[in-house]
């Protein structure tokens, strides 16, 4: 069923559980407006809050409690993956969730149905398969891969990587329905509001110091806490900026804590794009949306947390290339940053290691796409 909007009309697929799955989103529909206005109309369905049945409706809200739990994860992410297994799942699913996906279609007719999250691909494939409505599929992790990201019936799917694109072939897709695009991030870290230095003043930071970012992605995740009181400990000649996200009680604990380092705490932030281009080091989580980003920014990367399974993979890329450290340890954290201060010229090779990775118009170029098959249905 057809949008009878005069503009083609896409709806976003997504869900906040993890993945960085809400701002790819907003990233693709920021490029639509700014390279293609006025062209489509645009709306995002969270098809997790929205429609799923009960237990699956609770997910974005228990997402940062199994971040907690890795090991857990990690077995329920294996135990999921595979062609064979994954097929298994959701045909045992489908009854169950058959009419809640049904809703959702007929509920929200567009021209082209866009999906950042894997869970959604194959019901909602499955309810269009007596509706001819294009289906794109950009997938928001790196390099480790999960079978639900990948289905046969969508028109294009688009990823971050050339590693994420083979697995795709081995999963049955042809050629020409898989491409490399890059991870769609803000606009703004391609096109900085300000240079270095005058971010750095306005941010009021030190031009003196470097400024070493810590981020545990939008729920503040993993031990940063206790990596941000060691790397103070060490003594080090630098400025931590942390940045905590939602999770108010790692920003509360930071606060009140006796910091010797110059730091500042942050809680959610919307002007990341200003914070990683006036930085000079970035240790976060191995998040893809985070390191896509620190890759535009030209950032040399430690990475002391993960996700097991989704983000395992995002590790030995940034190590692999030579854009980064992994750093499990506050011990860790701390021997990368003093081998950096105490060796510029290494840190700024890491740099432009990390900046050589970039793909600065991924959601520019997926806005292309999109264009093209909204305009050759």
């Amino acid at each position: 069923m057809l949008s009878s909007n005069k503009k083609p009309h896409i709806v976003f697929l997504f869900s906040d559980t993890g993945g960085g799955h809400r701002s790819a989103a907003q990233a693709i529909i920021e490029a639509l407006e700014i390279y293609y206005p006025d062209q489509v109309t645009t709306e995002m369905v969270d098809f997790f809050v929205e429609y799923a049945p009960p237990p699956f409706d609770m997910a974005p809200a228990t997402y940062a409690q199994m971040g907690q739990l890795p090991e857990l994860w990690k077995f329920g992410y294996k135990l999921s993956d595979g062609k064979r297994r994954s097929k298994f799942i959701q045909e045992v699913l489908w009854p169950y969730i058959r009419k809640s996906t049904s809703n959702l279609v007929e509920e929200h007719p567009c021209d082209l149905f866009i999906s950042v999250h894997p869970i959604v691909n194959t019901p909602i494939l499955h309810a269009l398969e007596e509706n001819p409505i294009p289906y794109m599929i950009v997938i928001t992790d790196m390099v480790t891969t999960h079978a639900f990201w990948y289905n046969t019936r969508a028109t294009l799917t688009l990823t971050s990587t050339e590693e994420a694109r083979d697995r795709g072939l081995e999963f049955g897709l042809n050629q020409d329905q898989i491409k490399v695009v890059g991870q769609p991030i803000a606009d703004q870290y391609r096109r900085p509001s300000a240079s270095k230095s005058d971010l750095q003043k306005q941010l009021g930071w030190p031009q003196d110091l470097p400024v070493v970012l810590m981020i545990g992605g939008g729920e503040g995740m993993g031990p940063i806490e206790e990596m941000a009181r060691v790397v103070d400990a060490a003594g080090l000649d630098l400025m931590m900026v942390v940045i905590a996200g939602r999770n108010q009680s790692l920003k509360q604990n930071l606060e009140g804590a006796k910091l010797q380092s110059q730091h500042e705490i942050l809680g959610f932030v919307d002007h990341m794009p200003d914070l990683m281009n006036a930085a000079d080091i970035i240790i976060t989580k191995a998040g893809p949306g985070t390191i896509s980003e620190a890759f535009v920014a030209g950032l040399p990367i430690i990475l002391y947390s993960r996700m097991p399974g989704q983000e395992d993979g995002n590790i030995d890329y940034v190590v692999n290339k030579g854009a980064g450290v992994w750093a499990p340890r506050s011990e860790d954290v701390v021997e990368t940053l003093k081998t950096w201060l105490d060796d510029p010229a290494e840190r700024q090779k890491v740099a432009k290691i990390a900046k050589s990775l970039a793909r600065p118009n991924a959601s520019k170029d997926i806005a292309g796409e999109i264009i093209k098959i909204v305009n050759n249905p």
